[in-house]
């Protein structure tokens, strides 16, 4: 094993320098020398030091602390040992800010240098082994930027995997942050269209004059300011995958001619006269039950169909707790990184609190609060304190009194609640009621509850 850790010494004093050396050596380590610092950095570009002995005193015009500093430049992670015959405070001080990890003074005691570098060397090692373990969690946890070692959500992993080189539509399900999009890529980058272009867009974010022009593109003067033609996301993605984000909220014309690009594959740009066809493979996702969209006359039956040939139900984090301290991880080293903040971790406390909550947001949320952690935080690694602000409201449950009231309307009380909870999604609403969704329709129509 030590013959993997390489040691540079760096002496004018060629005694001293071959001396330690020879001790080194003894000790079963590899060892360079060089008498000067640009020598030293001539070395340090050929071969990765893990510690590098380097003298305060030197001529030639760069001292041991020049020394450390290009040295550090070349190689981040060496360990630099600066030493000298004067020591002093000041001397000390400089050293140890400037990035030496340890200072020791001449003359040197041999057995005290094999104690300082078996020491380093074994954190290096303990270092080492660390980042191999982490890499290996993240190689098993994470598919295609996907973080997760829950059971149903490797099930949709692998579902990912045998629909990929299909040419059928997907039609993904679940809250808001839960990771749509991250599965729609899972599936373009895993099939024989990883090559061909994958092209997201948010239907909801444009009105549908303008999100027509954004799908189907338009011909010069299809209106005013149509200076050009121009190609829509449709003719971008032709060979690849179109994402199309909350599909739900598209008009009922959009949905028409939605319906038109799926069964026909040809299109016409806004203001055009010539059809385009095109080869796209179309993934849409929604947080809402297009089913219940369908029977309550909002989206087109044959639309959805069209849509539903594969689908695929994201569960909400709060479904996957166990995934929350991976994310919560991954999270961290990513932002701190990003930010330029040397955040090195989160507590077995912070997590806890983490785990407690029940995140609405799902894992966006969890992002946002991981990164606003960061931006607050005032130490080498977040705790619990720093999401002090982040709880689950439990006092109105632990207020609640039974009302004065008949055990139907009771009931009736209870499922307008899980409604409003749920955003009107009976089938969500039922799974927290603990009762089938056949059920919730019967009672919904006996209290004439409309939803």
């Amino acid at each position: 094993m030590k013959k993997h850790w390489p040691i540079l010494v760096v002496d004018d004093e060629e005694v001293m320098c071959e001396s330690m050396a020879a001790w080194l050596r003894e000790d079963g380590y590899r060892v360079d020398t060089a008498p000067d610092g640009q020598k030293a950095l001539e070395l340090a570009r050929a071969v990765d030091y893990a510690i590098c002995f380097v003298d305060l005193k030197m001529p030639g015009g760069m001292d041991g602390i020049e020394t450390m500093m290009e040295i550090h430049r070349i190689r981040p992670d060496a360990s630099i040992i600066i030493i000298t015959a004067y020591a002093t405070v000041d001397t000390a001080i400089q050293a140890m800010k400037e990035g030496a990890q340890e200072y020791i003074v001449k003359p040197c005691n041999p057995q005290e240098i094999s104690m300082l570098v078996s020491r380093i060397l074994k954190l290096k090692k303990l270092q080492s082994e660390n980042a191999i373990l982490r890499k290996k969690l993240a190689r098993q946890y994470k598919h295609h930027d996907i973080i997760t070692k829950n059971p149903r959500m490797d099930e949709i992993l692998a579902l990912t995997q045998d629909v990929a080189s299909l040419r059928s539509t997907v039609l993904i399900r679940g809250e808001s942050g839960t990771g749509k999009e991250l599965v729609a890529r899972a599936v373009h980058f895993s099939g024989n269209r990883a090559d061909k272009p994958f092209i997201a867009v948010s239907c909801a974010a444009l009105t549908e004059t303008l999100l027509e022009s954004e799908l189907f593109g338009y011909e010069k003067g299809a209106f005013t300011g149509a200076v050009g033609q121009a190609k829509g996301k449709f003719e971008l993605a032709d060979g690849g995958t179109i994402f199309l984000d909350e599909i739900g909220d598209i008009s009922a014309k959009l949905q028409a001619d939605l319906l038109r690009v799926l069964q026909e594959r040809r299109f016409y740009r806004v203001g055009g006269t010539q059809e385009v066809e095109v080869d796209v493979r179309v993934i849409a996702a929604t947080n809402k039950n297009l089913a219940e969209e369908v029977q309550q006359g909002r989206f087109r039956e044959d639309l959805y169909y069209r849509l539903n040939v594969i689908e695929i139900q994201l569960p909400p984090l709060r479904e996957r707790r166990e995934d929350i301290p991976l994310l919560a991880e991954h999270f961290v080293q990513r932002i701190s990184s990003e930010l330029g903040k040397d955040v090195a971790g989160i507590s077995a406390d912070a997590l806890k609190v983490l785990i407690a909550y029940d995140w609405p947001g799902n894992v966006r949320e969890l992002e946002n609060v991981i990164e606003r952690a960061i931006v607050t935080c005032r130490n080498g690694s977040l705790e619990a304190a720093d999401f002090s602000w982040l709880h689950r409201d439990t006092t109105q449950a632990q207020d609640w009194e039974v009302p004065d009231v008949s055990l139907g309307e009771l009931e009736r009380r209870a499922i307008v609640a899980a409604l409003e909870r749920k955003h009107g999604n009976v089938k969500e609403a039922s799974s927290a009621l603990g009762i089938d969704r056949s059920t919730l329709y019967d009672k919904l129509k006996r209290y004439e509850i409309s939803h």
